[in-house]
């Protein structure tokens, strides 16, 4: 249980200011020369005590990222671009970031740029976010007035400068090297990888590239100390987390928890507990759509961090819970998830280009029961040659919901294929 004075964002549901006087009495850039003046190298190692994970999905360790951009800034500058494009089905915590606590982001865009020796910095913000990309303006507009950003940032030498590039809602530009090939003004279709974008990222320049959520706890992080945040949570799944609940809740919300919160715990204490109680619970996605589901009996007692999760087959991802009851045709909503992965397809690679929409087809048909069951073992089968063979995760994201349903639910997709058959003779 999360106790207050440990919360990060405290002006997550926006009830108070959330622009710079406000920001500033809640502790932001307080003081941030002090940490700037503590250089580089005491920023990362800090990160890298503090056992902060990417809160993007990978939940690869941000302090590491960050210690790979070359240490000497040679003739090709170096480029920090934050990922707002926030697309994954059920996830909305980064938006309420920068609608109520934007300064968090723009101070860590600060420091993190600081770190890895960048002087620009580029937010991509999902083109459907309008309201968020003016209020992240604004932030930005009163940091340059006030001398927190821009020449000599906040007093410590550093120039800094802080961009809003605007997306236009593809799924696939929150895969990094896509998302830089859209602010360079192509294609948003992803890069095969190495070289990495820290060694070739945007314009061809060494890159980091983060979620927003990791960057605005990093003030936070730097201020209280690497061990304050380390002590929060599990072992290797430190800190705390903002959790998307969404579904057959009573009470869907954003919230800040500790990581390695026990699933249950999170939705009957925040949410009001299932839709019919805990025991109408059918099976909850844990990190946004493109995660495997899991059954209630799982559900009972998993842990909410990235080694629970993969534990039992499935994954943290962005950490937005999507609760649903037994009044879900589970078939069908894995159907319109699979419709969706189809859809947001780049066409790249062609096990995904060919195995989402192929998948998608079959599905329909087994959601109307006008498949055989010997199918079933078919799609399991081709979901497999999807996943792990494309260039980015978007394979795995159209296989997993797929391989979760049968997995878990073999039984009710043969019965609606069974009783469609029984019919027929």
């Amino acid at each position: 249980m999360l106790q207050d004075k440990d919360r990060i964002f405290t002006n997550l549901y926006g009830i108070q200011d959330p622009f710079l006087k406000g920001a500033q009495a809640r502790g932001d850039w307080d003081n941030t020369k002090a940490i700037l003046d503590k250089g580089p190298e005491w920023i990362i190692d800090q990160m890298k005590a503090s056992g902060l994970r990417g809160r993007g999905g990978a939940g690869f360790s941000t302090g590491m990222k960050w210690s790979f951009m070359p240490k000497e800034v040679g003739e090709r500058p170096h480029y920090l671009v934050v990922n707002a494009d926030e697309g994954e089905p059920g996830t909305c915590k980064d938006r309420d970031i920068m609608r109520h606590d934007p300064h968090k982001l723009v101070e860590g865009c600060l420091i993190a740029s600081y770190a890895i020796r960048a002087h620009t910095c580029y937010i991509y913000i999902r083109g459907e976010f309008y309201r968020e990309a003016e209020a992240l303006q604004r932030a930005i507009d009163e940091a340059y007035a006030a001398g927190l950003i821009g020449k000599n940032a906040s007093g410590s030498g550093w120039d800094f400068d802080l961009f809003i590039h605007r997306g236009m809602g593809a799924y696939v530009c929150g895969e990094e090297t896509a998302l830089i090939n859209s602010i360079e003004g192509k294609k948003g279709q992803p890069r095969l990888k190495p070289p990495f974008p820290a060694g070739v990222g945007v314009f061809g320049c060494p890159t980091t590239v983060n979620n927003v959520e990791s960057i605005a706890v990093a003030p936070t992080i730097l201020r209280r100390g690497a061990d304050w945040f380390a002590g929060l949570g599990r072992p290797n799944n430190t800190g705390t987390k903002l959790f998307c609940i969404s579904g057959h809740v009573n009470k869907p919300c954003n919230v800040e928890e500790e990581m390695g919160i026990p699933l249950k715990e999170l939705i009957e204490k925040h949410c009001g507990g299932v839709r019919g109680g805990w025991d109408n619970l059918l099976a909850i996605i844990p990190g946004g759509s493109s995660v495997p589901m899991l059954p209630k009996n799982i559900c009972d007692d998993v842990l909410m961090d990235f080694d629970s999760l993969r534990a039992v087959q499935s994954g943290l991802g962005t950490a937005a819970v999507i609760v649903m009851d037994k009044s879900t045709d589970l078939v069908r909503a894995i159907t319109r998830l699979a419709k969706f992965y189809m859809h947001e397809s780049c066409g790249q690679c062609t096990p995904c280009r060919e195995g989402s929409g192929w998948m998608w087809r079959v599905m329909e048909r087994m959601s109307q029961g006008r498949a055989s069951v010997e199918e079933i073992d078919m799609l399991f089968d081709v979901s497999k040659q999807i996943e792990g063979h494309t260039i980015c995760a978007l394979g795995d994201a159209a296989a997993w919901p797929i391989q979760g349903l049968i997995r878990h639910f073999r039984p009710q997709i043969e019965e609606r294929l069974g009783r469609r058959a029984q019919a027929a003779e």
